[in-house]
Parts: structure tokens; C-alpha cells; sequence
């Protein structure tokens, strides 16, 4: 798959740290809903993840945290517009990442549901209840342009990621990472064809040793991963260990995290 010509024409972005076009009308959004911890003041921290991404083709939310609550006061902190949501996509079949999707279906049914296509019927059956279509995924898709899907990655426990096409490379946007992170990233390169600028969400590392997440974090450096934001499900001695790592390529993570390319 050809990849997106580089731009010269560049400007310095504090948030990442590196340089991204100058003049684009429309960069690429990512905003952290729902995590483990707190970023930006107003917002609450609660074990989940969610994310928004805007700029692409269409604005896509990816998983929806654990606690409906939580999710719509950071919604409302953040001034997000679920209305504009125009697709949804969710990891895996944990509740800490579908908790707040009937919420939001209640707020917005007309975005289609993208789910792994091993999710249980009696799920797909309460998502067609509340009026939204089920998209069920068993292979790489392109959702909208330059957004893709993994397609469902076989594990513990089965699960899609989110690979957004920028400018600078492939972001990578994990739930739980339970085929293993590794794999993941591996995925990301074989459909994309490109370098990896930066993977963020949940590591699912918490019952890892040091030596394990070293090893990982080598895979990922042989793998190209230019910078890494390790969140939610990764564990905090984990997280350290990445922080370490990449030092200043290392992407900090919480509720109301705002990364733009």
C-alpha cells in the first residue's frame, strides 16, 4: 500500500515534540475519553479506555470506558458532540471498554458499530435494539480513509485495534492488547505497509516481569515504534518502564489527553 508523500512545509508541535504540516485545514484529533488516570483538570479517571478521532475521513469512538457516568461527565468536560460521532468501533467483549456504548446509542444510534465479528450474538442483538447497525470484522478494512482496521487478532481474548494513516506514520490505537502487543504492532506494519510513528491505549502488562517488558519494548524498537504512550490496562511499574525507555519520545496519557498530527 503506497504511503502518504512526506511534507517539508512543517511547523514545531509542543504536544508530540516533533514537527507535523503547516497549513493543514484539517489535522489529525485524537482525544483520550476514558482511562486509568487523569490528565486534564475536570475530567475522572476510572478503569477503561476510550478515545475520539477526529480529522479523518469520518469521526470514529473508539471503545467506550467502563462506567457510563464517567464517560458522559468527561463528554461533557471536554465538549464533545456524540451527535457528530459517525462511527463506533469497539476492541474486544470486556466491559470496561463497552460499559458506556448504550449510552451513547441513546444519544446516537445513527453510527454504524463496528465490532470483532466473534462478538456474542446476544451483543449484536442489544446494539440492533437500541437502532444502530452492526459492522461485524473479521479481516483488515479500511473504515473511512486512512483510518483501518486490524481486523480481529486471535488471543486470549479476541480483538481489532485502530491504525489511523498520518503524515508521519502509522498510529496505532490499542483497548486491551490481549493477542499481545507485539503482534499487534506486527499487524499494523503488514497491512499498512509503513513505519510506525506512535502506538498508544492499554499494554496489558501488569502481570509481566521487567525482563518481559524490556523484551517488548526491543520487539518495538526493532519494529520501528518511534514514540509509545502505555495507559490503562499496562500497569503503572510497566508504564514506568516505557517512560524510561523512550524518554522524550514517550507520549504521557490520561483523560483529556489531546494528541494532534
Amino acid at each position: 500500500m503506497a504511503g502518504v508523500p512526506a511534507n517539508k512545509d512543517l511547523e514545531y508541535d509542543p504536544v508530540l515534540k516533533t514537527r507535523v504540516g503547516a497549513g493543514e485545514k484539517n489535522p489529525v484529533k485524537m482525544t483520550v475519553l476514558y482511562d486509568n488516570y487523569v490528565f486534564a483538570e475536570g475530567t475522572k479517571a476510572e478503569w477503561g479506555f476510550s478515545c475520539l478521532i477526529e480529522g479523518t475521513g469520518k469521526t470514529i469512538l473508539f471503545d467506550t470506558g467502563g462506567e457510563s457516568e464517567v464517560l458522559m461527565h468527561n463528554i461533557d468536560q471536554l465538549n464533545v458532540n456524540l451527535e457528530k460521532v459517525e462511527q463506533i468501533v469497539i476492541s474486544h467483549n470486556h466491559w470496561d471498554h463497552t460499559g458506556g456504548l448504550f449510552s451513547v446509542l441513546e444519544k446516537n444510534h445513527n453510527a454504524p458499530v463496528f465490532l470483532p465479528y466473534s462478538f456474542p450474538y446476544e451483543f449484536v442483538r442489544k446494539v440492533e435494539n437500541a437502532l444502530a447497525e452492526v459492522v461485524p470484522v473479521n479481516e483488515p478494512v479500511e473504515i473511512c480513509k486512512n483510518v483501518f482496521l486490524t481486523g480481529e487478532l486471535k488471543g486470549p481474548v479476541n480483538e481489532q485495534s485502530v491504525i489511523v494513516n498520518t503524515s508521519k506514520g502509522l498510529v496505532v490505537v490499542t483497548g486491551c492488547s490481549h493477542p499481545g502487543i507485539v503482534n499487534i504492532v506486527k499487524r499494523a506494519k503488514e497491512v499498512m505497509g509503513r513505519e510506525i510513528y506512535l502506538v498508544f491505549g492499554g499494554f496489558h502488562l501488569m502481570r509481566h516481569s521487567d525482563d518481559e517488558v524490556k523484551d517488548i519494548i526491543s520487539r518495538f524498537r526493532e519494529l520501528g515504534v518511534k514514540k509509545c504512550g502505555a495507559t490503562h490496562c499496562t500497569g503503572d511499574k510497566q508504564i514506568e518502564l516505557f517512560k524510561k525507555a523512550y524518554g522524550k519520545d514517550y507520549v504521557e496519557m490520561g483523560t483529556g489527553r489531546v494528541l494532534e498530527f
